[in-house]
């Protein structure tokens, strides 16, 4: 009897782990709950100045970009920071800084309207919040009303229709999903705690135009009060996966390391996988050659990213298809 007990266990054990292989989740329950009490209104926070709708930040908040972006529906986004007085972020490596708490990450999510005729404005979406707080990250989502005068938070993930006009007149129209905080926590996800994705050192260090002058975001973002002091000399930069000059390769792991890395790491929510896409780890230790055919069949059916998204980015399955063709 025994016996049968343990066999049956055993097989129960692979029978799980098979499912979790095919589905790439850990076994590992996520951390999704907020230690703090999200405010139910995004006007609560003092982000924004004059009308929300203009995204001009308040004078703590400050904008910063990313080398190379997330895809999501082809969404334009407006992200910024808040450190709290008297703290700053440290640069410890080229990936996430160390953040004090207190910290506040903003992320806007909109459409022109027409891409054609940025006048003719543009529909925001949602609001994403993350804030450092007792040494947790806490997440909240926010839905602008149809008046573009606020936005509430939301607790459950929903679809809402967006239409718009792409750069070469071509009428779009989509379900875009907003998440809930379960769907935050599983991209977000880090070792069983919520984590930021993009704001990685190596994906600040590039060349930005503030006050119609260039200059490195790093150094911009120190004199701002946002970072220590810091050398961008010191750190790798991430490429930008849409230039065209440069090598395939770097397009294409850049494009994997925002886009895949955040699941697809020892940490990450499909660990299980032993795929790392990290942009630092070298190519004969991701198993992207041994599992090429897999990420252009996966990315193809749009089984991968796992959300985030609804429609494919057709550019960006175009350089990695490319890519793995050429792998050996």
């Amino acid at each position: 009897m025994k016996q049968k007990i343990v066999l049956l266990s055993l097989l129960v054990m692979v029978t799980l782990a098979v499912v979790n292989m095919q589905s790439c989740k850990p076994f590992q329950l996520l951390a999704t709950e907020n230690n703090i009490q999200m405010l139910p209104k995004l006007s609560d926070y003092p982000i924004f100045q004059g009308a929300a709708s203009e995204l001009k930040p308040a004078g703590d908040f400050k904008l910063y970009e990313l080398s190379t972006g997330l895809f999501t529906d082809y969404a334009e986004k407006q992200r910024l920071i808040k450190v709290p007085p008297g703290s700053k972020l440290t640069a410890i490596n080229d990936e996430l800084p160390d953040f004090p708490d207190g910290t506040i990450l903003v992320k806007t999510f909109y459409y022109f309207n027409d891409k054609r005729d940025l006048s003719k404005g543009k529909r925001l979406i949602e609001t994403r919040l993350l804030i450092k707080a007792h040494s947790k990250w806490n997440a909240g989502t926010y839905q602008w009303n149809n008046d573009q005068t606020e936005a509430l938070l939301i607790t459950n993930g929903m679809n809402i229709p967006v239409n718009w006009v792409d750069k070469n007149g071509t009428a779009k129209a989509i379900n875009y999903h907003m998440p809930g905080n379960k769907e935050c926590a599983t991209c977000h996800h880090s070792d069983n705690s919520i984590m930021p994705i993009g704001l990685k050192i190596r994906n600040l260090n590039t060349e930005v135009t503030r006050s119609n002058k260039e200059i490195n975001q790093l150094l911009y973002l120190e004199k701002e009060g946002i970072f220590d002091p810091i050398d961008p000399s010191s750190f790798a930069r991430l490429p930008n996966w849409q230039n065209k000059s440069l090598p395939i390769e770097e397009r294409a792991r850049a494009y994997m390391d925002i886009n895949c890395a955040h699941c697809h790491s020892e940490k990450g929510y499909c660990s299980i996988s032993k795929l790392w896409l990290g942009y630092e780890i070298p190519l004969h230790t991701t198993q992207v050659t041994e599992k090429a055919k897999r990420i252009d069949k996966l990315m193809t059916k749009k089984n991968m990213p796992m959300l985030g998204t609804t429609i494919i980015d057709e550019e960006g399955l175009s350089l990695i298809k490319e890519y793995v063709k050429n792998l050996k």
